[in-house]
């Protein structure tokens, strides 16, 4: 069976945990931006936490569905609608066959996972359904959700209605948001006082921030140690010969804006980096709004190994509360 799109809404990208295993190849992982919530959307409908959902930025679909399925919307407060009716978020609902969902307008965050029960059964493309525009891999023929659509969903009658996320298990970033970074190899090509500053400044999210990556703006700009240009690497003093981009490294072009970057990002290039965003922090991103101050904390490597052990430690506190 299936649901059909009514309407796409601004940008609806079918979207599961991602196909690790390809970033030498410089094909990015992808997979939701935010996946916690899709975990927690799949696990409310009775789906494997992995299984294939919906990501919408900023504005809902309106799906027509053609069997009755359970679905939950987590993420984003995009409050979401059944012929007209209001549903709890973070809550699971049922449909039935011929009914309609929709959505209000944003109240909170950028992204909003909508997972149904038996998840999105279109194709896989390198073990994953995940959408990657760029590379026409996973989703609908490579791309967005487009009006027309029939996408077909697995045959998991789901759990039922009323399970829901407690309210202290729902994580969204607060205000001003706040990244820990860890310094990388390249930490050394910049000043002592630029760093502090780094740190120091209040960032905002700027309006070019989709799933290749956020860039950020408001902070001082960077100041580079004294050096010679290397063979193999461009005159800017962010230029470097050619390096590896690990997920959720912070480049800076020009050492003006520092760009995060995301699930759909480039695996290496010319520009040095910052260092990185830790792993635990990384979902937060991408429920930033354009102009959402930010402040980047600094961490070490066991700050960071503790920050990842917490986070899965809510992981499993969700899956408990969801069993």
């Amino acid at each position: 069976m299936a649901f059909k799109v009514l309407n796409p809404g601004l940008l609806t990208t079918i979207q599961d945990l991602g196909r690790p295993g390809y970033f030498h190849l410089g094909i990015p992982v992808s997979g939701a931006m935010d996946r916690y919530a899709l975990r927690a959307a799949n696990l409310l409908v009775g789906n494997d936490e992995g299984e294939a959902g919906l990501e919408a930025v900023f504005m809902g679909p309106q799906l027509e569905f053609e069997k009755d399925c359970t679905v939950a919307v987590t993420g984003a407060d995009l409050p979401a609608l059944v012929d007209g009716e209001a549903k709890a978020p973070w809550t699971s609902f049922t449909i039935k066959a011929g009914q309609t969902l929709s959505f209000e307008y944003l109240r909170g965050g950028a992204r909003a996972y909508i997972a149904i029960s038996g998840g999105i059964a279109t194709p896989k493309n390198l073990g994953s359904r995940s959408t990657y525009p760029i590379g026409a891999l996973g989703g609908v023929q490579g791309r967005p959700l487009a009006v027309g659509d029939v996408v077909p969903t697995g045959d998991n009658p789901g759990r039922g209605e009323g399970r829901e996320v407690p309210a202290n298990l729902r994580r969204l970033p607060g205000s001003p948001a706040e990244l820990r970074v860890l310094p990388g190899l390249y930490w050394r090509l910049i000043t002592e006082q630029a760093g502090r500053n780094f740190f120091d400044d209040e960032w905002k999210v700027a309006p070019e921030a989709d799933r290749m990556g956020y860039r950020f703006r408001g902070g001082r700009p960077v100041e580079f140690e004294p050096r010679e240009q290397p063979f193999g690497a461009g005159s800017d003093p962010s230029n470097i010969v050619d390096g590896c981009y690990p997920y959720g490294s912070i480049q800076v072009p020009g050492g003006t804006e520092p760009i995060i970057l995301h699930r759909d990002a480039v695996s290496g290039g010319g520009y040095f980096t910052l260092g990185a965003v830790i792993s635990a922090d990384m979902d937060l991103i991408g429920q930033l709004q354009p102009h959402t101050p930010t402040r980047f904390v600094k961490v070490d490597m066991e700050q960071a190994l503790t920050a990842r052990k917490d986070r899965a430690r809510l992981l499993d506190s969700l899956r408990a509360a969801l069993d």
